[in-house]
């Protein structure tokens, strides 16, 4: 089975148990600010927003992942403005170019590693 849609890119945000709770001690996500430039410059064309709610891991809130053919990222830890304006400065790069773009540095600094096999925790 296939989609019709054809997106490159998806972009979760995490807004659930922990991430964008301010009244929990944790950072906010700017959640509709970010929906209203989506939704003005039509950036689900290319990468489709999805606000979750809670994806885990909660020791590192705020969490982000972002899908496309050439993998999962998983970002934590994002605050303040910075991070958020960098989804959106990549997204609109990623609809100029019709393709999905590697993350922006000032993103990927944020990245984690989300699962590590028994293996590799043995040999860290």
């Amino acid at each position: 089975m296939q989609t019709r849609i054809e997106s490159p890119a998806q972009l979760l945000l995490c807004k659930g148990c922990c991430c964008g709770r301010p009244d929990r001690g944790f950072p906010e996500v700017p959640v509709d600010r970010i929906k209203a430039v989506w939704k003005a410059e039509k950036l689900n064309r290319t990468v489709q927003l999805t606000i979750s709610g809670c994806l885990g891991p909660c020791d590192l809130p705020n969490v982000a992942v972002v899908i496309t053919a050439a993998g999962i990222e998983w970002l934590g830890r994002l605050e303040g403005d910075e991070p958020y304006d960098a989804f959106i400065s990549w997204a609109r790069a990623c609809q100029a170019s019709g393709r999905a773009l590697p993350l922006p540095k000032e993103i990927f600094a944020q990245r984690l590693e989300r699962f590590v096999s028994r293996q590799e925790a043995a040999d860290s």
